[in-house]
């Protein structure tokens, strides 16, 4: 049997973490952006038998390993653009023993898919594609000192739209792409998903029961022109500010998001 071949040790300082109970373990930068809560909700709203899923802006891999994790029936391809993080979620892959079903491709969403810098992917290749861009708009506040932390977390919100229209390209028809974002950001979201997917799905995500939002996830079907549907709040934290038991089992057990959440 041939052995697997290991990436190169990541220049960058990392700390190894772990997901879903102990069931994944993630090298991430030990400073700067770092998955956690969100990362875990995304990856639970997908089902399997998933098949080919995408999961853009990968970072190092969080959301797609934690899919791979919980569905053993879907293959998962990690894109970024920050090469330090494509290296690192190789070597979250390897770590994790999942180089059968995860690949990590480096390129840059944003520019077009003829120029060499874009990601070396097949337009609609994928029934699931996933996104957790970053919330910060670039224009505001003071640009951190980090890059690879400025990277993961701030853009320009007009780049959203190029986002979901990358995201639209490399779905099937009929495929489902799915985001996570700020809820003030929703207005932008519907805005970039408008013409390009329907059967919208919006589940509010809220710290505590009775406080706004801070959290939306967006699905949406490729050329569906069903309606919107509003599912049931997922609240995180009960009043003593322990994860509500639903929570609980999403970020512990791997559970997936359900539609009607049980408590």
């Amino acid at each position: 049997m041939t052995a697997a071949v290991q990436p190169p040790p990541s220049r960058v300082a990392t700390t190894e973490d772990a997901f879903l109970g102990d069931r994944l373990r993630i090298l991430q930068p030990a400073t700067g952006y770092r998955a956690g809560v969100d990362a875990v909700f995304l990856a639970a709203c997908v089902a399997d038998p998933a098949g080919a899923v995408l999961d853009c802006g990968a970072g190092v891999g969080t959301v797609g390993l934690c899919v791979a994790a919980r569905c053993p029936g879907c293959h998962v391809t990690l894109v970024e653009r920050q090469p330090a993080l494509v290296d690192l979620a190789r070597q979250n892959i390897v770590l994790n023993n999942m180089q059968d079903r995860v690949s990590a491709v480096g390129g840059d969403l944003l520019l077009p898919a003829s120029n060499p810098g874009a990601p070396a992917l097949a337009a609609e290749s994928f029934d699931v594609v996933l996104a957790n861009p970053p919330f910060h708009d670039d224009a505001a506040g003071t640009r951190a000192r980090d890059d690879l932390k400025h990277g993961s977390h701030a853009m320009d919100r007009s780049h959203l739209a190029e986002w979901l229209r990358y995201a639209a390209r490399m779905a099937k028809p009929a495929g489902r792409v799915i985001l996570i974002h700020k809820a003030d950001a929703l207005p932008l979201v519907f805005e970039a998903m408008k013409d390009r997917f329907g059967a919208l799905t919006l589940t509010p995500i809220h710290p505590f029961a009775g406080k706004p939002a801070i959290r939306v996830i967006v699905s949406g079907t490729k050329g569906s022109r069903a309606p919107l549907t509003l599912l049931p709040p997922v609240v995180l934290h009960e009043a003593s500010g322990a994860f509500t038991p639903y929570v609980g089992r999403i970020l512990r057990e791997g559970a997936a998001l359900a539609s009607q959440p049980e408590d």
